[in-house]
């Protein structure tokens, strides 16, 4: 009886030592858990910043090395671009201006087309119909760009053609339409987070004050969701002018300074293509000038995020 006693004694005593032990376990490798993931978390966020000075580096380095050979004002004022040919001539405004076209009526493409489609799903669409369409158009954004670039060259280029006999098979505007189709999504999904975070409570105001649907939409939540509107505005300007594989099938290779959407032109991302897809000799002129161009071309799209960012900040409104 007695030995049983001692038995029962010692039972609860060695449940409670273990419950003890695997309380003070887990705490261990909690605290390990807490010391290790912020330095791994830290290492991957490090990936993108290092890879990023990376980049900028090489085009500084890169860039500085050509302009020690060609001067900058010439790169930069310079009317003529044919690192190809000689004579050999560096200006790179040629390349800008047809950066600039394709990027022009892409953004008169899709800015009207994304914000009423934003309008539409923000204001007037169901539900139902709201979480079927928006993924749609989102999917467009996971389109290879070289799909896009051949549906401009064997649809779109036909039909302007069609309209336009002396339009050439490489032009900017049959580029340009297809680069706007390709940003529609952008505009149009962000434009739309932006309108749905404007408060119901606008809207209901709007209402019983005899406002039609149509005139909340444009006067009450567009105003109202002005700064992401802009902002998505921006940034698909920004997605345009980056953009690589459409112009480059569907606009040609013929760097010009013109303002005749029909012509042939060439973009700065094209040129970066052409040459590296070349026999050009590492270290030579001809290579150096492929990051005098990268280099210009981010410094454009630094600039307009920079632009976005401030006019999302300047313009926010907070409710």
């Amino acid at each position: 009886m007695q030995g049983e006693a001692m038995q029962e004694n010692n039972q609860p005593q060695t449940n409670v030592s273990s419950k003890a032990g695997a309380y003070v376990f887990k705490n261990e490798r909690v605290s390990i858990m807490n010391k290790v993931m912020p330095v791994l978390l830290f290492l991957c966020a490090s990936i993108s910043v290092l890879t990023t000075i990376g980049i900028v580096v090489t085009l500084i380095s890169e860039t500085f090395a050509f302009f020690q050979k060609v001067p900058v004002f010439d790169f930069l004022f310079g009317t003529k671009w044919s690192p190809l040919i000689t004579p050999k001539s560096f200006g790179v405004l040629p390349l800008l201006n047809g950066t600039l076209m394709i990027t022009l009526i892409a953004c008169l493409v899709a800015i009207p087309f994304g914000l009423a489609s934003a309008i539409y799903l923000s204001e007037y669409a169901p539900k139902i119909v709201r979480k079927i369409v928006k993924p749609i158009l989102e999917v467009l954004a996971g389109v290879p760009t070289i799909v896009y670039g051949y549906f401009a060259l064997s649809l779109i280029t036909p039909l302007i053609r069609d309209i336009f006999p002396n339009a050439g098979v490489f032009n900017a505007l049959s580029a340009g339409i297809v680069v706007g189709i390709m940003i529609i999504p952008m505009v149009c999904s962000l434009s739309e987070d932006a309108m749905s975070a404007v408060p119901r409570s606008l809207r209901d105001g709007a209402y019983a004050l005899g406002a039609t649907r149509f005139e909340v939409a444009l006067k009450i939540v567009v105003p109202a969701a002005f700064s992401g509107i802009v902002a998505s505005a921006v940034l698909a300007f920004s997605r345009a002018i980056g953009e690589t594989m459409i112009v480059t099938v569907a606009a040609g290779a013929t760097p010009s300074l013109t303002a005749n959407p029909l012509d042939s032109i060439q973009t700065m991302t094209a040129y970066i293509v052409q040459v590296s897809l070349g026999d050009t000799p590492h270290g030579s002129l001809e290579y150096g000038s492929i990051f005098a161009v990268g280099m210009t071309l981010f410094v454009i799209t630094f600039l307009l995020n920079i632009l976005a960012q401030y006019i999302a900040r300047r313009f926010r409104e907070e409710y």
